[in-house]
């Protein structure tokens, strides 16, 4: 009854009809047929197969008749050849599409490393675009050496100026009134005029002949 509703609803899919095979793991008969192909591929292969191949045909042509299991014509050793051929063919198709599948996920994922890196390549060079703006406008270490040294000449001018200014007042007429009682030669340096009379004496005026 239960199966009779169950075939009924429209909603269930139908369960398969028909022969079920056994279900193989296609990772498990991969790696299988890979091993088996990449075993057939080698020299060793190819030595023992030649030695097995030889030896049947000296046994079957030397050895009485009484013991030869396979005479001329050697009609059971094509067979097994034939086998041999029919089963290595599609194993190595199936090694060989293993291995495409393999190549074509590697590719895609050169593939995605190769944008990912082609993506952070185009990201940096315009962050160093930005940062070499950027430093346009930064004063350098010469620019900064340039301008404290102008600024410390102009420090100096200044200082000298104001030294200069200083020791003119300082020399100005309360600094001659002070100073009329001392020896002191004075010059144009300390403002005084040639010939004024102030420094004339008796001694200095030449006797007339």
């Amino acid at each position: 009854m239960t199966e009779q509703r169950r075939a009924e609803r429209l909603d269930l899919p139908r369960e398969p009809r028909g022969l079920k095979l056994p279900r193989v793991d296609q990772e498990t008969f991969g790696r299988w047929a890979e091993g088996i192909a990449r075993g057939m591929g080698t020299a060793n292969f190819i030595v023992y197969m030649t030695l097995v191949i030889t030896a049947w045909f000296l046994w079957n042509t030397i050895a009485p008749a009484g013991l030869r299991f396979d005479p001329y014509t050697f009609t059971f050793l094509t067979l097994m050849l034939s086998i041999q051929a029919s089963y290595a063919a599609p194993l190595i198709l199936l090694a060989q599409n293993r291995q495409a599948d393999r190549d074509r996920v590697g590719m895609e994922e050169d593939r995605r490393r190769a944008t990912m890196q082609k993506a952070d390549t185009e990201y940096l060079a315009r962050e160093i675009a930005a940062l070499r703006i950027a430093l346009g406008e930064v004063a350098t270490r010469d620019f900064v050496r340039s301008e404290l040294t102008r600024l410390a000449e102009e420090l100096d001018e200044a200082a000298q100026r104001r030294q200069r200014l200083e020791r003119r007042h300082r020399d100005g007429p309360a600094g001659r009134a002070g100073g009329d009682g001392l020896d002191e030669p004075r010059d144009e340096v300390d403002g005084d005029q040639p010939g004024d009379g102030h420094h004339d004496t008796a001694g200095s005026r030449r006797p007339e002949s």
